[in-house]
């Protein structure tokens, strides 16, 4: 089986890493396309031995990437296209259909009920998703709030599949080693309470109301932001104008699995914590809580569907918290008052094991195979070099 991984961008965000630790983990040969933005994911892939095609597209309207990504299709000769995230999912189904795939998968990681990967949905947006959601063989959600969204727009279940995100459990596993490693190198002191945010750095992750609350808690708190994005200047402008420029630190966009750029990954930084704060208010999954349960942090949450959709006691070092800074710096008081716990994964984080959405994938893929069908003709598979 070949398949083709077709993404908007591959800059460190939660989709981009998601899809390089699930090609770690997938029993099948994958390439991947770019749209645009080949970045510190690209180089990861690179560096796993998988194959990266940047398209080269300049936008979201640049309509000459499809007949080049329709040729790219069809010389691979793929028996799967999956799409990830919304342009790409537009472009690649149809790329997909008109280079005759037999089987079309798009994951929907970022599918608000307000909002698609940070932009407000409209009518316009919604009907030009229904449009291309038409084409593709399945849709994978990663939560079964996501699914519950996709039914509320019309799609039909029969083409909805869960498979929810993935996490490699080892990866972040609590090491008090990394931790001294890490808060050294960060210089932040060993007795510090550290909360910790993980996430894109823009206005829908609401990154201001942590930093806010870290006005109203104690001083021997900080708060360490690791992402990204177009708010990390107003975040700091926020962080002065709270008083607490000196407690704040952002350690910018860290790559989930070791790569070559300088500084502590992602595993490390959480390691650093002693509790996650997510005060965003809408999400399709909620990794960035996930990752902070497997490294045994507990967690203040606004929105995690990861959470909320499994049985209660799941993530017993959980809680939900609706409002702003001062319910956050109460529930953070909260979780500081239960004193340090043992740093392990709970069942919650268990749930999320890699390996099984790796598994449940390539049934899904397997299955879609199956089916009867009356592909277009295709060329011979040819060798396409990546840029």
């Amino acid at each position: 089986m070949r398949v083709l991984h077709i993404i908007t961008g591959l800059g460190t965000g939660g989709a981009e890493q998601q899809l390089r630790l699930l090609l770690r983990h997938l029993p099948v040969r994958c390439d991947v396309v770019t749209l645009e933005n080949p970045g510190a994911v690209a180089d990861g892939l690179r560096a796993d031995g998988v194959r990266v095609v940047h398209l080269g597209m300049a936008g979201n309207r640049d309509l000459s990437a499809l007949p080049r990504l329709t040729r790219l299709i069809r010389a691979g000769g793929y028996d799967l296209v999956h799409t990830h995230l919304y342009r790409a999912c537009l472009y690649g189904r149809l790329a997909a259909r008109l280079a005759g795939v037999r089987a079309v998968v798009a994951t929907e990681h970022s599918l608000g009920d307000t909002r698609i990967e940070g932009r407000r949905l409209s009518p316009g947006v919604r009907a030009l998703y229904r449009a291309g959601e038409r084409l593709g063989s399945a849709t994978v959600a990663v939560s079964p709030t996501v699914a519950a969204r996709l039914a509320r727009w019309g799609v039909p279940a029969s083409r909805v599949h869960v498979v929810p995100n993935g996490i490699d459990l080892e990866r972040f596993r609590f090491d008090p080693v990394a931790r001294h490693r890490t808060r050294r190198r960060l210089g932040l002191p060993e007795d510090a309470y550290v909360v910790g945010g993980v996430g894109r750095l823009v206005g829908g992750k609401r990154f201001g109301v942590l930093v806010r609350a870290l006005a109203l808690l104690p001083e021997d708190c900080w708060l360490l932001l690791v992402g990204g994005g177009p708010e990390e200047h107003a975040l700091r402008r926020a962080a002065h104008a709270a008083g607490v420029a000196d407690r704040v630190l952002l350690a910018g966009e860290r790559p989930y699995v070791p790569d070559d750029s300088p500084g502590p990954d992602l595993p490390a930084l959480l390691c650093a914590m002693d509790a996650l704060a997510a005060p965003s208010p809408e999400e399709a999954f909620g990794l960035a809580v996930v990752e902070g349960l497997a490294a045994g942090l507990p967690v203040a949450y606004a929105s995690c569907p990861a959470v909320e959709d499994l049985p209660p006691g799941a993530a017993p070092l959980a809680r939900r918290v609706r409002g702003g800074e001062a319910e956050f710096a109460a529930a953070l008081a909260g979780l500081r008052a239960l004193g340090p716990g043992p740093r392990t994964a709970p069942p919650a984080a268990r749930h999320y094991c890699v390996t099984r959405a790796a598994d449940r994938l390539a049934g899904l893929y397997a299955g879609l195979l199956a089916r009867p069908s009356s592909p277009a003709a295709r060329p011979a598979p040819q060798e396409v070099s990546p840029v």
